[in-house]
């Protein structure tokens, strides 16, 4: 078609001259827009005068412009008027495309309206098609479907009789003849196989049986154990086209046999009751590492290799031993003897060469990787357990052995004696045989319950010396009130002495190598002061023997006749014989000891005021009385076997020079050389009034007088003195607080020069003062 042919099928357009009332706004603008700027142009211009001259010029270059311009807008117009033609004709054209595709479209939906009913008529025949094929596939498997029922029950024969090859084998064969079956007809499943299900879990569970008692029957029937893996792995490698869950009977299988070898091991009617758990713990010492030499030697040829059968083995036997013991520690507390017992089983035996830890145990098993069976939190509550059980124990027979003890004290025989002569008593033994026994015991378990149990022995030995020294302060309480009169009261003090020694003694038993210094200074204080106390009990028994014949001192009597001092070393001699029944070096602290307490009593009676010296041959009478009666006790003394080199005796000596002393004036040189030959040494008092009381009940119990304390003798108060007659010379009253008995309880070593007479010089300077001197006033602060 050519353009006049186009043209004149193309509609005509409406013009600007044929619409008269159309008006553009952009036009309208842009014409604003070019005046303005043609103005502002202008303006530029003809500013100046002489640029008016070119007025025509400018006028004439104007006018080509535009009409350069018009021309331009006219070709554009054209060209797009000449465009929008051509798509008005091609929507034309288009239009009248789709109004025949229309009409092509509905002659075509009725042709398939027509062919649908001719479908609907042929559908009988179809399906009697589909179940042609059906009868005729069902013709062809006739013959075998008519056996599936003979075949089930042959099956389940083979299972019943242990024969599980042949039984999967059959039951294999009827899977795919069902499979075969189930195509030709769609999916669908004939009554004839509802017995499949059924019969396959019944070998599942034959399997399973066989792979649980996998031990035994590799004992006893091998083959029957290798049929059953045989058939897991089978199965495990076959594909089914129908749609079944699988029967994954290889993990059955591995599952069977841990499940089969922790019933054998760890079955519920196998946990060990209250007391059984020691014989329990031993046969498992011995089952264990044989069930794992079985499982090597005829459990695995009869597995895979990718079973791994002796890994397998020991991880379910410790996996299953460590849930028994969980559940053992879960149960009531165990008694101290089964805890210790498992500890030990746990911690050395299960680890050691005759189980886990043999030489005999292949690499296979790997048991490298296996958690402890007990964790640190078991470890430490049975620990914990077993030292609660056996301090409390440790104590009962402690107690018990003490009672024992204290018993003994109030025997009509004296104490018991060894081959030396020497008192002698089990209990030191006792004690220290109770308690080193437990620490040497669980050295064997672990370093951690030897330090707990080392902690409480040491803690319950402080505890029963504690429990010691307050029997010993009842004993006393009550054979000097006349309670419970001792026939031999001051035997059994010494024997506690001697016990005490043993102790002391022997408590380094009780340290272990890894123990740092200073655990045991605890016990050592708490020995310390019983050795104290019953040292005080001792020379408070001596004071009672001495007290009365100190009384007669001084008088006239004392100083005519050596009677009155005689009955006092009889008496000290015959108290102090019982002291060769102690044991170095305690046997010296006691002579040292009493040795100062007579020496003392001996002063304190000089100086009651009893005697008054009239004149200088008295005082030099009563010199000579000292002087014998020092040489007397030092004879004494020497006798018992104390070492001259701590004797307290030369005191007197010291003293009797004073009393020779004919020019007063010296006295004060005298007293100053005495000082120095005789220095001041204090000790510390023995246990004071209240700790006694609070031993004995409280602040309202009764309270004896204080023992192992300062001695002080009756009489005036220290430092008061009754003025004597006129002319006389009087001693002195009181005694000073340095010449107080004293003993070391952190030694058994005396110490030599251990009396002191500085206190005592100035109250007896008074001894040596003539009544007559004229100095008397000037030179005694006491007249």
């Amino acid at each position: 078609m050519d353009s006049a042919a186009r043209d004149k099928t193309q509609p005509a357009l409406p013009t600007g001259s044929s619409c008269p009332g159309l008006e553009w706004p952009e036009q309208e603008r842009a014409e604003q827009l070019a005046r303005g700027a043609a103005l502002k142009w202008a303006s530029g211009i003809f500013y100046r005068p002489e640029q008016l001259a070119r007025l025509g010029q400018y006028r004439n270059r104007e006018v080509q412009r535009t009409c350069s311009l018009e021309a331009r807008i006219k070709s554009v117009v054209q060209s797009y008027l000449e465009g929008v033609k051509t798509g008005v004709w091609q929507l034309a054209q288009a239009l009248e495309a789709v109004q025949g595709a229309r009409e092509a479209l509905g002659q075509a939906r009725g042709l398939l309206r027509d062919m649908a009913e001719a479908a609907q008529t042929l559908e009988p025949l179809r399906e009697q098609v589909v179940e042609h094929k059906q009868l005729q596939a069902l013709s062809q498997l006739l013959p075998r479907l008519r056996a599936v029922p003979a075949a089930v029950a042959h099956t389940q024969t083979l299972i019943d009789a242990q024969r599980l090859l042949e039984a999967y084998v059959s039951l294999r064969e009827l899977e795919q003849l069902q499979e075969e079956t189930c195509v030709p007809l769609g999916g669908l499943e004939l009554p004839v196989f509802e017995g499949l299900g059924p019969l396959a879990e019944a070998l599942g569970q034959a399997v399973e049986a066989a792979a649980g008692a996998a031990g035994q029957l590799a004992r006893e029937n091998p083959a029957l154990l290798v049929a059953a893996v045989r058939v897991a792995e089978v199965d495990a490698g076959c594909t089914t086209s129908l749609e079944q869950a699988p029967r994954d009977w290889r993990q059955r299988c591995l599952r069977a046999l841990q499940q089969g070898l922790e019933r054998v091991h760890f079955g519920t009617s196998l946990q060990p009751g209250p007391g059984e758990l020691a014989k329990w713990l031993e046969a498992l010492r011995v089952a264990l590492p044989a069930e794992l030499a079985m499982a090597e030697a005829l459990v695995a040829p009869c597995c895979p290799p990718h079973y791994k059968v002796v890994q397998l083995w020991a991880h379910t036997l410790h996996g299953g031993l460590r849930r028994c013991l969980q559940q053992l520690l879960e149960g009531p507390e165990l008694e101290e003897a089964d805890t210790f017992t498992l500890l030990h089983w746990v911690l050395h035996v299960y680890q050691g060469p005759e189980m886990m830890g043999s030489l005999e145990l292949g690499p296979e098993a790997d048991v490298s990787d296996l958690e402890p069976l007990l964790t640190l939190e078991n470890i430490e509550q049975l620990e914990a357990t077993f030292v609660a059980k056996v301090q409390a124990k440790v104590a009962q027979w402690l107690q018990k052995a003490l009672d024992g003890e204290v018993v003994e004290w109030g025997r009509e025989q004296e104490p018991d004696t060894d081959l030396s002569g020497f008192y002698h008593s089990p209990l030191p033994a006792i004690v220290l045989q109770i308690l080193e026994e437990n620490i040497r015991v669980t050295r064997i378990v672990s370093v951690s319950l030897e330090q707990r149990v080392h902690g409480m022995a040491l803690s319950e030995l402080s505890a029963f010396l504690r429990s010691f020294t307050d029997a010993l302060i009842r004993f006393s309480r009550d054979h000097l009130r006349g309670e419970a009169v001792v026939p031999h009261y001051v035997p059994y003090l010494l024997a506690t002495l001697n016990h005490q020694l043993a102790l002391s003694s022997s408590v380094s038993v009780l340290q272990p190598k890894w123990v740092v210094p200073g655990v045991l200074a605890p016990v050592e204080a708490e020995l310390d002061k019983l050795q104290k106390r019953i040292c005080g009990l001792v020379l408070e028994a001596l004071l009672a023997e001495l007290q009365p014949l100190f009384a007669a001192l001084p008088s006239r009597r004392w100083l005519s006749s050596p009677e009155l001092l005689d009955d006092v070393c009889k008496r000290t001699a015959r108290f102090c014989q019982n002291f060769q029944h102690v044991r170095n070096p305690a046997v010296q602290l006691l002579l040292v000891e009493a040795e100062r307490t007579v020496v003392l009593q001996y002063l304190s009676a000089l100086m009651q005021g009893r005697l008054v010296c009239r004149g200088a041959d008295e005082r030099t009478q009563a010199a000579e009385r000292m002087q014998h009666d020092a040489a007397q006790l030092q004879e004494l003394f020497l006798g018992l076997g104390l070492e001259e080199s701590v004797q307290c005796v030369p005191v007197l000596l010291a003293l009797k020079e004073l009393l020779n002393l004919r020019d007063p004036t010296l006295l004060g040189l005298e007293v100053a050389g005495l000082r120095q030959q005789f220095p001041d040494v204090r000790c510390e008092d023995g246990p004071g009034r209240e700790e006694t009381q609070e031993r004995l009940g409280g602040a309202n119990a009764p309270v004896t007088p204080q023992r192992g304390s300062r001695l002080r003798p009756p009489g005036p108060a220290r430092r008061r003195v009754p003025r004597a007659a006129p002319g006389r010379t009087q001693l002195s009253a009181g005694r000073p607080a340095a010449l107080a008995p004293s003993w070391s309880p952190s030694t058994f070593q005396p110490r030599a020069n251990t009396c002191t007479l500085a206190g005592l010089l100035l109250p007896l300077r008074v001894l040596c003062l003539t009544p007559d001197c004229p100095q008397n006033k000037v030179t005694s602060p006491y007249a």
